[in-house]
């Protein structure tokens, strides 16, 4: 690796010339500025020796008039070698020659650069710049002074020139640290995910292998390089032989360009680097690529942070769309998580652009990525994010997952996680998922930096490798792995008990994480009773008042007829009612063989306060009406043998059944269990996934003839001893995965001793008492 100290004077003077901007600028802003021109500078000294030779060329093929501007592009950089060019006549130090007419002169500079450099530079927007630092009279001084800085490959090779400019970029950005967090991933964050990515695969060891890496949501380019700078290093690098295609797309400008510059200031190739929108929000603008970048490609690897908590509103229509339309043949077949947050979306895109899997014929890949602990767990069974857990472990992709310490991030402090998904799991992890947790492996910094108070030890600084220590328990791969805290060796929170052993690598099978959903009913059971109160509920039925509502829409007269006639029917139903509430009733009808009357009318009986049986009471309410001569409309009976009007709930009274005999379920005990998956149940389940267009019709027969069994043995051993009457409904079943990572490394610590917490009251009462002494003297 070449040594960054030895060309560090070059970015501490770009790094000092930024303070000529004071007044104008405040620090934050500084970067607006200084990144734009580094880049045009080391552009600059770039084409140095070829920039005559260019614009004569330029001039030659213009004159001549046989081609259009893009195949010039092309002539002149195949003839000269170079994958950008300026035609613009100036240099940094013939611009400095004309002070006076500097700003417009360092436009057409910009202006003069092939286009896909050109592009780029533009998105820094810097024309905007340009005019504020010539009314603010800084233009002049300062690009005199980066004009003075010598950026040339022959003093500063392309990959020593990366670091120096990522280092740059790390710092400007730290300065902004309020708004950083968008679009700038620490280094030892981005360090770590490659090293899991990486060293532990056997691919990339492969000699003069092409191997193409990927980053749906780049930022600045620091994950592509990271993976480049760990691969391809002269002196450290895994293959240093391999050849590397980096693939990236970015909706930021700022980002998008700083990505950029970073590949052609290395003398890289940009046009993989897309701007644009990922997922895709179906409304394209001019030179803004929206949807897949890169359609038809397929990585090796890909890295990603890509912005989670954020809400996918924009893209909703686009993305469900694709999920609609094409399911599993697109990106989001599985499902879609919620519209608060999209980061899901980014690693089913990421998924859709792996190889085929070996067992495929193919190669296989690789992914990294950085969520918050909403993936985890967010989502119930049948959910989208559950679905996308599920079709994930089912298909055996995922890795493991690493816990990060929290507070590692400039914009928030909250807790994240890598998770790692092949396609190509080595035997061991066949079947497995490994979760580490390095919520502990965390080192103060000396200064904050926004909500950035931690950074994971990366051997600088006097901090301990925490890098190397993570990558060693992924590799290493083994279950209830334990480490101290002084093993660990962590500067948070010294006070706590350095030496007692925490579970820092835990394995389990697939399996594991699924779960299925019952739905466990109990039957209704209703007291019957017709008193003026129940009757006042009536009143407020729905069925109730719609037999007064005229369903005619145009003829007048028939509608108040019509309303007419229901008002009287409502009139007639009450008295009926009141005729039972006054305990005076017609007698449902007797069987053929019971006595009756020669004319077969109905006899009366009173009626009992309180029935505890619907059947009972339903015949009773049936005959009081037919001995009215009333006809009581379906809607409206089913309403008074319900619950909230003439019933009412009571543990004590007859289940309510149907008209097979079975309980009815009432939905106000239903509840629902989630039941561990049975034993060995092979993966993936026979069960669809959930669409529009099989929305209530998936068959759940294959999974139950798995699974039946199983939760009714559920159901005796857990709940029957606490609720004797529940059954299962297994036509409701859903399967749902999750992921309790803090659950699964909890460990109960007792409370201290009551005696421990008195004796510290007490000390304090008495420092208290002495402090008020003191006052009042």
């Amino acid at each position: 690796m070449p040594n960054l100290d030895a060309f560090k004077q070059q970015g501490d003077v770009i790094w000092s010339i930024a303070n000529l901007l004071r007044g104008p600028y405040r620090p934050p802003q500084y970067r607006r500025v200084m990144i734009p021109l580094t880049v045009l500078r080391r552009l600059d000294c770039v084409l140095e020796s070829t920039k005559d030779a260019v614009v004569a060329e330029h001039k030659r093929l213009k004159s001549a008039a046989k081609h259009d501007e893009a195949t010039i592009e092309k002539m002149i950089n195949r003839k000269f070698k170079l994958t950008f060019h300026n035609t613009s006549g100036f240099t940094f130090q013939s611009l400095l020659g004309d002070p006076d007419k500097l700003a417009a002169n360092l436009s057409k500079y910009i202006a003069g650069f092939s286009s896909r450099a050109r592009k780029i530079i533009e998105k820094f927007k810097f024309d905007e710049e340009i005019e504020k630092l010539d009314e603010a009279n800084r233009l002049f001084e300062v690009v005199k002074e980066i004009a003075a800085v010598d950026l040339h490959p022959d003093r500063i090779p392309n990959i020593a020139m990366g670091y120096i400019f990522e280092d740059l970029v790390r710092r400007f950005n730290e300065q902004a640290n309020e708004e950083a967090g968008d679009h700038f991933t620490p280094r030892e964050v981005i360090k770590l995910i490659v090293n899991l990515l990486f060293t532990p695969d056997d691919f990339v060891y492969t000699k003069g292998k092409v191997i193409k890496i990927y980053d749906p949501a780049c930022g600045t380019g620091g994950m592509l390089s990271e993976s480049e700078k760990l691969i391809k290093d002269p002196e450290t690098g895994l293959n240093p032989d391999a050849h590397l295609e980096l693939f990236g797309q970015e909706y930021n400008p700022e980002s998008y360009a700083i990505c950029g510059s970073d590949l052609m200031i290395k003398g890289e190739d940009v046009k993989n680097i897309v701007f644009g929108d990922t997922l895709g929000t179906g409304k394209p603008k001019e030179g803004f690529h929206d949807g897949d970048g890169h359609p038809g490609e397929r990585f090796h690897y890909m890295l990603a942070n890509p912005p989670f908590g954020v809400e996918w509103k924009p893209e909703k229509d686009h993305v469900t769309g694709e999920h609609e339309k094409f399911g599993f043949k697109g990106r989001f077949g599985p499902g879609l998580p919620r519209i608060n947050d999209g980061a899901l979306l980014f690693l089913l895109h990421m998924i859709s652009k792996m190889e085929p899997s070996p067992s495929d014929g193919g190669e296989g890949s690789r992914i990294g990525i950085v969520f918050n602990g909403s993936p985890l767990f967010t989502g119930d069974a049948g959910s989208g994010e559950s679905n996308i857990r599920r079709w994930i472990i089912e298909n055996d992709m995922l890795e493991a997952i690493v816990g990060l310490p929290d507070q590692l991030f400039y914009n928030t402090g909250i807790s994240t996680y890598v998770w790692i998904v092949s396609n190509r799991k080595s035997k061991k992890r066949r079947g497995k998922i490994q979760l580490i947790n390095a919520v502990d492996f965390a080192w103060k910094m000396t200064k904050s930096l926004g909500n950035k108070r931690k950074k994971i030890g990366d051997g600088t600084e006097k901090s301990p490798d925490h890098i190397a220590a993570i990558t060693k328990l992924y590799d290493t791969f083994r279950h209830d792995i334990r480490a101290t805290l002084a093993e660990i060796r962590t500067n948070i929170d010294t006070e706590r008990d350095q030496q007692k052993p925490r579970s820092v690598s835990k394995i389990f099978n697939n399996q594991d994480f699924g779960f299925l959903k019952i739905t466990v009913e109990r039957p209704l059971r209703l007291n019957f009773a017709v008193t003026p109160e129940r009757i006042a509920r009536v009143r407020q039925t729905t069925a109730f008042a719609g037999i007064a509502i005229s369903r005619k829409r145009k003829n007048k007269k028939a509608i108040e007829s019509e309303e007419l006639a229901g008002e009287e029917a409502q009139a007639a139903i009450l008295e009926v009612l009141e005729n039972m509430a006054h305990g005076r009733a017609a007698s449902p009808k007797p069987p053929k063989s019971s006595a009756s009357d020669d004319n077969g009318a109905l006899g009366e009986h009173a009626l009992p306060k309180l029935i505890k049986n619907r059947d009972t009471f339903a015949a009773q309410l049936d005959a009081a009406f037919d001995a009215a001569g009333i006809k009581l409309p379906g809607k409206l009976r089913d309403a008074l043998l319900s619950p909230g009007t003439l019933g009412e709930r009571d543990p004590d009274a007859d289940a309510c059944t149907d008209k097979k005999g079975n309980p009815e379920p009432d939905p106000e005990l239903r509840d629902t269990e989630n039941v561990p998956f049975p034993d060995n149940i092979a993966l993936p389940l026979p069960l669809d996934y959930e669409s529009k267009k099989n929305k209530g019709k998936v068959d759940t027969a294959p999974l139950l003839a798995l699974v039946r069994d199983h939760c009714e043995v559920y159901l005796k051993k857990e709940v029957l001893p606490y609720r004797p009457d529940a059954w299962i409904d297994h036509d409701k079943i859903k399967v749902g995965y999750e992921i309790p990572f803090n659950r699964h490394f909890y460990e109960y610590e007792p409370p201290r001793p009551l005696e421990a917490i008195e004796a510290d009251i007490k000390t304090l009462e008495t420092e208290i008492l002495d402090l008020l002494k003191e006052v009042s003297a």
